[in-house]
C-alpha cells in the first residue's frame, strides 16, 4: 500500500505551541508527506478541496478533539462521499485528547508519521482499524453547517466545561489536571447551598431518542458519545441487557436526581450498578438520533454551539470514519 499522508498540523494546540523549529523540519523533511496548517476555517476547506484531488493513504491529524472534529466537519462539508475518505490517524497535542485516548496513533512528530508509513508499506496499518461514527449535529438555520465532534452535552456538563474554559483553570493546569481541577470544583457547586439548587434544577429540554420522547422536561445532564472508551477507566453509560450500541451512548440524568454523589461516585469508575439502572432519573443506552428542543446551548468537543432558530438540536450518528492506531 503506497505511503502518501497529507497532515494537517493545528499550530495553535497545547503541545504543538511548545515545538521548536526543528519538529517542524523534521516532519516537512519526510518524503511523501504533506504538510498543512491552516489557521482559518476557510484556509481548511481549501485543505479538504486539495485534498480531494490526490490519492492518499491517511489523512493525520495533529491537534486535539476541536481539531480531529473540525477536520471531520470541513471533510462532510465538502460533499466527499465519506465512504471515499482516507482512514485518518489522529496524533494528541490538543487541550483534550479524548478521541486520541479512544483511537489515536499514541505517537507525536516525525517518528509517529515514519512508523505510520511503514505500517502502510507493509500492510499492517490496516490490520490496526477501528471505525467510529462521529455525532453530527445539525440546527434549523444552519444548513449545509453540521458540526462533526466526539463527546457532547449540556446541563451541568456545559456549566462544567465554562469552569474548565476559565483563564485560572487553563493557565494553571495542564489537561489532565485541568479536568481534576473542573470536576473538583464542580462538586464545589454542588454542595454550597447558595448554588446547589440552580445545578441541581437542570436545564428544560424536550428530547426525543429515535422517536421516543423522554419523560424529563428538566435535564440535570445529558452526555452523548461516539467513542468506545474513555480516559482512567471512566464511563458513565449502560445499554439494557448489554445489547449491541446501535449508534451512539447517551446518559440522560433528570432534575434533581436521588443519590447524586453515589451515582457520580460508581459512574466515574465505570460501572452502572443494578439500582441506578433501576432508576427513572438516570436512563442510558444507544441511539441513531437524538432530537431537542431547548433554548440551552449544547457543548461538543468543548465548543459551545447555541440552538437553531427553531431552539433546536438534531444529533445523528454519522459516517463509519476509520481510524489508524498504534
Amino acid at each position: 500500500m503506497p505511503d502518501h499522508l497529507a497532515l494537517i498540523y493545528n499550530p495553535f494546540s497545547r503541545k504543538n505551541l511548545k515545538n521548536g523549529p526543528d519538529y517542524l523540519q523534521s516532519i516537512q523533511a519526510l518524503p511523501n508527506v504533506l504538510f498543512y496548517a491552516p489557521d482559518t476555517h476557510t484556509a481548511l476547506q481549501a485543505v479538504v478541496e486539495d485534498l480531494r484531488k490526490r490519492k492518499l493513504s491517511c489523512i493525520v491529524v495533529d491537534g486535539g478533539d476541536g481539531t480531529v472534529g473540525k477536520v471531520l466537519s470541513a471533510l462532510h462539508a465538502s460533499g466527499w462521499p465519506a465512504q471515499a475518505w482516507p482512514p485518518v490517524a489522529v496524533i494528541p497535542s490538543g487541550n483534550t485528547n479524548l478521541i486520541a485516548a479512544d483511537v489515536g496513533y499514541g505517537k507525536r512528530g516525525a517518528d509517529a508519521l515514519r512508523c505510520l508509513q511503514a505500517d502502510l508499506r507493509s500492510g499492517q496499518a490496516m490490520l490496526k482499524v477501528k471505525q467510529r461514527r462521529p455525532l453530527v449535529v445539525q440546527r434549523t438555520g444552519h444548513d449545509g453547517a453540521a458540526v462533526l465532534g466526539f463527546f457532547g452535552g449540556m446541563g451541568a456538563f456545559g456549566r462544567g466545561i465554562s469552569i474548565a474554559h476559565q483563564p485560572a483553570v487553563l493557565k494553571r493546569y495542564a489537561h489532565d489536571m485541568a479536568v481534576i481541577a473542573t470536576f473538583a470544583m464542580t462538586v464545589m457547586q454542588l454542595l454550597l447551598p447558595r448554588q446547589r439548587d440552580g445545578w441541581l434544577a437542570g436545564a428544560t429540554a424536550t428530547l426525543t431518542y429515535d422517536g421516543k420522547i423522554s419523560l424529563a422536561q428538566n435535564h440535570f445532564m445529558v452526555l452523548c458519545t461516539a467513542l468506545n472508551t474513555l480516559p482512567y477507566g471512566v464511563w458513565p453509560f449502560w445499554r439494557a441487557g448489554g445489547a449491541e450500541c446501535q449508534g451512539m451512548h447517551y446518559l440522560d440524568v433528570a432534575a434533581y436526581p436521588p443519590s447524586l454523589m453515589r451515582a457520580v461516585w460508581t459512574l466515574l469508575r465505570g460501572k452502572a450498578p443494578e439500582w441506578l439502572r433501576r432508576s427513572g432519573a438516570y436512563q442510558s443506552g444507544s441511539v441513531q438520533t437524538l432530537q431537542m428542543q431547548t433554548a440551552e446551548s449544547f457543548v461538543l468537543d468543548g465548543e459551545i454551539l447555541e440552538p437553531g432558530e427553531n431552539e433546536d438540536f438534531t444529533i445523528l450518528a454519522g459516517p463509519a470514519v476509520s481510524f489508524l492506531y498504534a
